[in-house]
């Protein structure tokens, strides 16, 4: 029996700087306000980072009477409101870090805008520090406790945001990932509906430029990010499903179930979604339609460890398998490793953000040969590089 109680609550903010930031470089993406194309133009491009950039993360830690700490992080700002006025960080004190349902539970009955938005993602961040530091408690990784793994690697496709379509930059990126050992990989649209013929034409080149590079060697995928209209979304894929792309994903809000039955009943190419479904109400009516190939929940924003646990339970009857969006790796890294391959194949790897994301960390997960490694390290491993960090400021502390 683990004799411990929650005895501290800590937001951290650690601040540094990066030498450089190659996640900044100017990248077109379709977004939902791309529909006006003033404020697509506006808010597509990036600018580029020279020098040095300052750099501040957020890192949730949660104390024990048994002097063992639990961590996770980078964290979102969203989490800051939400724990500093919706008393979650008061609410845990004194109490048993290993009842994982009944924390949960706790948290999620004790608002009424708990299910959503910014109280789920701090919700989820809380979640997820629980599991690190009962992984920590117990001298075992995550997976470990979720059951244990069948697999010593675990597979990932390469997610190319950030990445410039001009010139030959998709061609050369979409080769590059090849010869790293990806043999999947997503892109992300530069256009929608606001930007008419021509910017339709450029979302079918991308398609073909992409698949003309690959060929038949890497499954190729596609992320409109709910920017896209019926209409739209139909004229794309009768126009590009020869090319066979391995899935389109959120060409629509996830409110929009019609428009997502209307489509997948008029086109053989495999919906995804999921990334903005944020509980497993959300989620059900997916599934039981059949609406969507590939269900994208995000461990950081639904719940934490714990309902995307449940959320693979819920999936798998339906043959429906979850590959969590990859806005963060390590909560998801554990969970996928804990999972049958059928139920969750692989992860997703932001190739170009995700170095930076983890500046603090001392050993953040890396992919190898397009796979990672099965972590080792007691709770999800999290240990901050103090070299790196000029300063550390306390946003929250309860205690």
């Amino acid at each position: 029996m683990i004799d411990a109680r929650i005895s501290s609550v800590r937001l951290i903010e650690l601040h540094g700087t990066l030498d450089n930031d190659p996640s900044a470089a100017p990248a077109p993406q379709s977004l939902p306000i791309s529909v006006y194309d003033d404020y697509h133009a506006t808010l597509t491009g990036r600018p580029n980072a020279l020098g040095t950039a300052r750099k501040t993360s957020l890192y949730l830690e949660i104390g024990t009477t048994a002097g063992v700490t639990g961590r996770y992080g980078p964290l979102g700002p969203e989490v800051l409101g939400a724990l500093r006025e919706g008393g979650i960080a008061r609410t845990l004190l004194g109490l048993d870090p290993m009842a994982t349902t009944y924390l949960w539970d706790l948290l999620q009955r004790a608002n009424r805008h708990s299910r959503h938005g910014a109280r789920k993602i701090a919700i989820s961040a809380v979640d997820n520090t629980l599991w690190d530091l009962r992984g920590r408690l117990l001298g075992a990784p995550v997976w470990q406790l979720l059951g244990g793994a069948g697999r010593t690697r675990i597979p990932a496709y390469a997610s190319t945001l950030g990445t410039a379509h001009g010139g030959a930059e998709v061609e050369s990126v979409a080769a590059q990932l090849l010869d790293e050992g990806f043999t999947a990989q997503k892109w992300f649209f530069a256009d929608g509906p606001g930007q008419d013929v021509d910017g339709m034409d450029r979302n079918v080149g991308l398609v073909e430029r992409t698949r003309d590079v690959v060929g038949t060697r890497s499954a190729l995928m596609f992320d409109a990010f709910m920017s896209w209209d019926l209409a739209y979304a139909r004229s794309w894929c009768r126009r590009v499903e020869h090319l066979r792309p391995d899935w389109l994903e959120e060409p629509f809000p996830p409110g929009a179930v019609p428009s997502y039955a209307q489509l997948r009943s008029s086109t053989t190419i495999p919906l995804a979604s999921g990334e903005h479904l944020y509980d497993r109400l959300d989620l059900l009516p997916f599934l039981q339609q059949g609406l969507i190939s590939v269900v994208q929940t995000d461990p950081e924003w639904c719940g934490g460890v714990t309902d995307l646990v449940r959320m693979c339970a819920l999936a798998e009857p339906y043959g429906v398998p979850v590959i969590p969006h990859g806005h963060g790796l390590h909560a998801a890294l554990h969970v996928v490793a804990s999972q049958s391959p059928e139920v969750c194949p692989r992860v997703e790897y932001l190739f170009r953000s995700m170095p930076n994301r983890y500046h603090f960390e001392l050993s953040p997960p890396r992919p190898v040969g397009g796979t990672f490694a099965l972590p080792t390290a007691d709770g999800f491993g999290i240990e901050l590089a103090e070299s790196r960090i000029e300063k550390t400021v306390d946003v929250i502390g309860e205690s």
